[in-house]
């Protein structure tokens, strides 16, 4: 039996180690680790994402991925929780999304009267990818002119801190003050002076007196709303995206740097005049006086242009200096670290620095297909966290208004507020083969009209209301459609010519409900005939 110190049993506990013996991280809680250092890795995040063009890219495509141009509502209430019927359902749905599209497209949103609910939300997603959350707070503003009274004003997070800095305690955490379980029960905000912002930058951090704000009112209405990502147990506060690369993206950017500016040195003429004379001969050179040999080279002047012959002293030689820079490694290098920089923020190379030149179509699909579910999985963060947070509290209203009937809200809220947000569509890199397999899957069942519609960003019932329009117009207009009989010559290789198809032809594929000659088929004209299909 050895007596010998033993090394620990799993290699990367060890303390032996050379590689691991000056690695010595603390165990502590998240608000511990986090709080402390949350103000410098947002300063430096937001820093990235003024002045470097990769961080500002990498901010730009999720924000383009997960919202595009924004979330459109679809509601769907537990009908069957409810005790209602689908047609009940449907009606009801299209009136509150109706309702809902007047109130968000306005900029009755916003407080201050210049965001509507998309650009709101184009705010709040970037804030939370900069600066790692944000807090909005719901306000109940009743304005001439205003038909809904509820509004929403945008906080960051540096506003939200402990009165008067006091230290951090078990409950109160950096500005919001939680409860025994981590509930949290209200927040301080730091409300300024006026003319604070315009003193020294960061000294209005010092300024100002705080304001409690309950997290919610007795009867159970939000008052603050938080959006972050919880990494961690009992986390307090959200972190900046970049947080985990902030260093390697400055050292990128130093490097980056040093190569350009070497690039700049190379790219000018320099040279280095050498004399194979000493001392002495320069002094016999100049009648006696060695300063006179340097006087006249310091006011030689001579202007470089093509063709140009440049006259030197006698003996003197041109040495051209060349500086082996920028290196020829920087290439390979930059890919290197921009791929770290992409698998940290969860996107492919390629969608980071926008360069699909090195790609197959093969690589590239498998690429985005990847990007796909880091994309929908934030947009459903976005959409549970701020986008159903809004809607919520803007049907409490409409409903309380009288504008949408909810017997028993209060009691079954959470059947009432049920819906999906459909986001940006997803796009198609080969349109043909794309279209063709979601055909394919409708065809075998495995995915509906509704489920490819919204991977395009389009609601299915708009598709079909907005097609029958289209063909009852064709049917006034007396318009001959071709679409069946070319589509049939495109599948045979074009050895069927395209004939005259009829009306009752026109559009419709086999299977499908023949609206030019069924009037009543998918318009909004005739609902109750319209629910009843639907049912079927």
């Amino acid at each position: 039996m050895s007596l010998g110190w033993t090394d620990t049993a799993h290699s990367g506990a060890s303390w032996q180690r050379k590689e691991l013996a000056d690695w010595r991280p603390t165990v502590d809680p998240a608000d511990v680790e986090l709080l402390p250092e949350l103000d410098a890795l947002v300063a430096r995040s937001r820093d990235l994402g003024r002045n470097h063009g990769v961080a500002s890219s990498a901010f730009q495509v999720q924000i383009d991925n997960v919202l595009g141009t924004g979330l459109r509502l679809a509601a769907q209430p537990d009908y069957r929780a409810l005790g209602k019927d689908i047609t009940w359902a449907e009606e009801w749905s299209r009136r509150t999304e109706s309702l809902w599209k007047a109130y968000s497209e306005s900029t009755e949103f916003d407080v201050a009267g210049q965001l509507n609910f998309a650009d709101m939300s184009t705010l709040v997603l970037r804030t939370v990818l900069v600066s790692g959350e944000i807090f909005a707070l719901p306000l109940w503003m009743e304005r001439p002119g205003r038909f809904f009274s509820t509004c929403y004003q945008l906080i960051e997070g540096d506003r939200i801190s402990n009165p008067d800095y006091r230290e951090n305690t078990e409950t109160l955490r950096s500005g919001i003050e939680i409860d025994l379980y981590g509930r949290p029960q209200a927040y301080y905000v730091r409300s300024a002076g006026r003319n604070d912002y315009w003193l020294t930058p960061g000294f209005y951090l010092f300024t100002g007196k705080w304001e409690r704000i309950p997290a919610e009112t007795e009867w159970g209405r939000r008052r603050v709303l938080h959006a972050y990502v919880k990494d961690r147990v009992d986390q307090s506060r959200g972190k900046p995206m970049l947080s985990c690369v902030l260093e390697q993206f400055k050292m990128f950017d130093h490097y980056q740097r040093s190569e350009l500016q070497s690039s700049i040195v190379n790219a000018l003429v320099a040279g280095i005049i050498e004399t194979p004379m000493d001392q002495s001969a320069i002094s016999d050179l100049m009648g006696g006086d060695p300063n006179a040999y340097l006087a006249r080279k310091n006011a030689w002047q001579t202007r470089l242009q093509g063709g140009a012959m440049i006259p030197l002293y006698p003996g003197d030689k041109m040495t051209p200096f060349a500086p082996s820079r920028p290196s020829t490694q920087y290439p390979d290098f930059v890919n290197t670290v921009l791929r770290h920089i992409a698998a940290a923020v969860n996107m492919p190379y390629e969608l980071l620095v926008k360069d699909f030149s090195k790609t197959n179509y093969s690589s590239a699909r498998a690429a985005l297909l990847e990007a796909t579910r880091f994309f929908l999985s934030r947009r459903k963060w976005l959409a549970d966290h701020w986008a159903q947070q809004v809607y919520t509290l803007w049907l409490e209203e409409a409903i309380g208004k009288g504008l949408i009937d909810a017997p028993g809200f209060y009691e079954q809220r959470e059947f009432w507020v049920k819906s999906k947000w459909i986001g940006p569509g997803r796009g198609w890199i080969d349109p043909v083969k794309e279209a063709q397999a979601a055909v394919v899957r409708m065809n075998a069942g495995i995915s509906t009209l509704e489920m490819e519609c919204a991977e395009q960003g389009t609601d299915w019932q708009d598709v079909l209301e907005q097609r029958a329009r289209e063909f009852h117009r064709m049917e006034d207009l007396k318009i001959l459609v071709y679409l069946n009989s070319v589509a049939a010559a495109t599948q045979s290789g074009g050895q069927n010519a395209p004939r005259k198809a009829t009306g009752s032809e026109a559009g419709a594929a086999p299977g499908q409900t023949d609206v030019a000659s069924n009037p009543a088929a998918g318009t909004g004209s005739e609902e109750s005939k319209e629910g009843e299909e639907y049912g079927e």
